[in-house]
């Protein structure tokens, strides 16, 4: 039987390659996405002329009443949930002095809260203490939690500094229940949601410079990361956080 995979926010870049890596290696993968519908169909598509087993489910994990819906429909087209991607997210940038409540808001309803509502159903599913059998929940923090990048960065760093809390608290919240937590942090990854921000010119140049490696990552380094934790390889590494960063 097929392991089960949900990435929240995986129509494209970072959650998208997961998509790929993970149906590639054998688990029935579920494409959560908000808008990008044509982009998340052309995704299952493409799984399955490759072989693989997808399913794209709208949803909007800022709204707990749909992200019910989205589990409970998740379990009726493929069944228990085995891991988690809290993928989801967004990133736009104000500085402090240009801070209004919507924009905040929505900063950490997208990139916290979703996770939040996320994580509670998954672990109703997976957590020994509700009859499941375990399971594994991965969160996408950032570089940016702890290097705080550059000026206008100050929410969505912030926003990963929450994750980055988040997951270790909640790795040793439930690690009795067969349960592992861990996040990866990306730094500088050539994907679409960066050269919206600063540019593909900006930010080769960007790398090179500031990376150690002298380079942009990749969607793929990311989503390799991602498998391995999910991974039976990973058995005993929980409440940890990997950098994927170039040395940065």
């Amino acid at each position: 039987m097929k392991k089960i995979m949900l990435i929240t926010g995986a129509s494209r870049g970072i959650g998208a390659e997961i998509a790929l890596l993970a149906a590639a290696n054998g688990y029935a993968v579920a494409i959560n996405y908000l808008n990008s519908e044509v982009a998340a169909n052309k995704l299952v598509s493409q799984i399955i002329k490759d072989g693989g087993q997808a399913i794209a489910l709208r949803a909007d994990v800022r709204d707990p009443k749909q992200v019910a819906k989205l589990f409970t429909e998740l379990d009726a087209k493929l069944g228990r949930l085995d891991v988690l991607v809290n993928n989801a997210g967004i990133l736009t940038s104000f500085r402090v002095d240009e801070t209004e409540q919507s924009k905040l808001e929505d900063m950490f309803e997208s990139n916290v809260y979703s996770a939040f509502y996320c994580s509670r159903e998954a672990i109703l599913r997976m957590s020994t203490q509700h009859g499941g059998t375990g399971g594994v929940i991965i969160n996408m923090s950032s570089a940016a939690s702890r290097l705080g990048t550059r000026a206008g960065s100050v929410a969505y760093s912030a926003a990963k500094g929450a994750m980055d809390s988040f997951n270790l608290a909640m790795a040793k919240e439930v690690a009795a229940q067969g349960i592992r937590v861990n996040a990866i942090r990306p730094g500088l990854i050539d994907t679409e949601i960066h050269a919206a921000d600063i540019g593909q010119e900006g930010m080769h140049k960007l790398a090179k410079t500031a990376v150690p490696m002298g380079r942009a990552g990749t969607a793929r380094e990311v989503a390799d990361a991602a498998l391995w934790l999910a991974s039976d390889a990973s058995s005993y590494v929980t409440a940890t956080t990997l950098d994927v960063t170039g040395g940065r």
